[in-house]
């Protein structure tokens, strides 16, 4: 069981690098709001970080 938490602390960590080399502080922002939705149950919150992730991933390059 602590290898599958390990793992999945690397994914996560991983993942977030990843968004943040890539997309930037508003990157962050948007994957903070969409987990923070998630974990709180608040669909306005999750929708809004889902939206502007999708925006920046949908976006020109910068």
């Amino acid at each position: 069981m602590p290898a599958i938490a390990f793992i999945s602390a690397v994914f996560v960590v991983g993942f977030e690098e990843l968004v943040e080399w890539r997309y930037g502080p508003v990157g962050i922002l948007g994957l903070l709001l969409l987990s923070i939705g998630i974990k709180a149950k608040s669909p306005a919150c999750s929708s809004i970080g889902a939206v502007l992730l999708a925006i920046l991933v949908s976006g020109p390059a910068l």
